[in-house]
């Protein structure tokens, strides 16, 4: 179960560990629990993702910044699993507006049964998220429409582009917005369900959104800096897909970030034709951008560090710190 903190497993004191380990046991239980139908089809859809697994980082980010406070609060599990159920519908939507086939290395709902029924089922997970909000009161009821609204006009940029503005802005805005929303939410019910002051909750929340930015940069920059049994999938998928990730679009708006060939294939989109992917690839790699892309990621990570250095010293704030770290230093 110490694999359950990403990174730190060596590094945090044991009874954090060990305490946060519990609680996302707890939470794969109640996932199960949430997904349940008494129809045998939608309880089937609805379990796949759960069981697909994946690294719980919001439930993680609920039970880290509840270490602040009172951990042991009954509020702070229902919480924790509304925001992956919320996070896990997302998915499920995701996958049918990307004709997604491989969802965490399996075949991905709308693959193996239809896009029709995927949309469904998120919706499903969403409505079981809301109920469990509910029961939590008025406070969680908005703080999750909020996020869900502040989601959804993130995936709304990312899909329509920056329409003129600046591109890079642009990402970094919608990265917040789609990303970093869930985790920042995350942050702020563990403050708020473990008893925390109204300004310690919002210190926690500010910390939430920078290492939620800073998480999914890392991730991006590990699909071009990694192999794929770091990151989890072929190098270069994104690139292969026409994503434009942040080193992406440093390389295309600065000149002095990458070669003229680089910048070539780039413009192209998708990079469907083996020999250029690898080009590109390389060239990435070898790149001012994706030196600039790093220097990034370490500058939400230490934004991210600087939030929690205003909170109470002890394990829990050391464990965020190393957290940050973490998330800096695993991109290289």
């Amino acid at each position: 179960m110490a694999a359950a903190i990403p990174g730190l497993s060596d590094l945090v004191d044991p009874s954090v560990r060990d305490a946060v380990s519990g609680f996302l046991a707890d939470v794969e239980t109640g996932l199960y629990a949430a997904v349940a139908s008494p129809d045998p089809l939608i309880a089937e859809v609805a379990a796949h993702l759960v069981r697909a697994g994946g690294k719980r980082f919001r439930p993680m980010v609920v039970a880290l910044c509840a270490r602040f406070g009172e951990p042991n609060r009954p509020e702070l599990l229902p919480s924790a699993v509304l925001m992956e159920l919320t996070h896990l519908a997302t998915l499920y939507h995701d996958d049918v507006m990307d004709e997604a086939s491989l969802r965490r290395g399996a075949a991905s709902a709308n693959s193996r049964w239809s896009n029709r029924l995927a949309v469904y089922v998120g919706d499903f997970l969403l409505a079981r998220a809301a109920s469990m909000a509910a029961g939590l009161g008025d406070e969680a009821v908005r703080l999750q429409a909020a996020t869900l609204s502040q989601l959804v006009r993130g995936q709304l940029a990312e899909t329509v582009g920056p329409r003129g503005g600046d591109p890079i802005r642009h990402h970094l805005r919608a990265v917040e917005d789609k990303t970093a929303s869930l985790i920042a939410t995350s942050a702020r019910f563990g403050g708020l369900y473990s008893g925390l002051s109204p300004a310690h909750v919002e210190t926690l929340a500010a910390f939430g959104t920078a290492i939620g930015i800073a998480f999914q940069l890392s991730d991006d920059l590990l699909d071009i800096a990694s192999e794929s049994a770091q990151s989890g999938k072929t190098p270069g998928t994104d690139l292969r897909e026409g994503v434009p990730t942040l080193p992406v679009l440093y390389a295309l708006s600065d000149p002095s970030a990458g070669s003229p060939r680089l910048r070539e294939l780039l413009s192209k989109g998708p990079l469907t034709d083996d020999g250029e992917h690898a080009e590109a690839l390389a060239l990435l790699r070898e790149s001012a951008a994706l030196k600039q892309a790093r220097e990034t990621v370490h500058g939400y990570a230490e934004a991210a560090r600087r939030s929690v250095g205003t909170l109470p010293a002890g394990a829990a704030r050391q464990t965020l710190e190393q957290f940050c770290h973490y998330i800096a230093d695993r991109t290289g």
